[in-house]
């Protein structure tokens, strides 16, 4: 079972990186029109999506991916907790 604990936060921990990578992107003009860019959006804008739909804009800034990013991190501390008890 720790084996897959393991793997199971790998996959997320890598998951998390390519958010921020994603976030980051959106900082440099055209990063996310590139292949590059649209290939994590196809990934990353799933995940994202549901917490746009809950929590609006302000301005000109989106929260929203900084709230994804919070609840993937409560997510990868929970699947530790359940199969390690850290």
């Amino acid at each position: 079972m720790e084996t897959l604990g393991s793997i199971l936060i790998q996959a997320l921990n890598l998951y998390l990186i390519i958010c921020f990578v994603y976030i980051i992107m959106s900082w440099i003009p055209n990063a996310r029109e590139s292949n590059f860019g649209q290939a994590i959006g196809k990934l990353v804008e799933p995940y994202f999506a549901p917490f746009r739909q809950i929590i609006p804009p302000i301005g000109m800034i989106d929260i929203s991916p900084l709230i994804a990013i919070v609840a993937l991190n409560f997510a990868i501390r929970g699947i530790r907790f359940l199969f390690f008890g850290m």
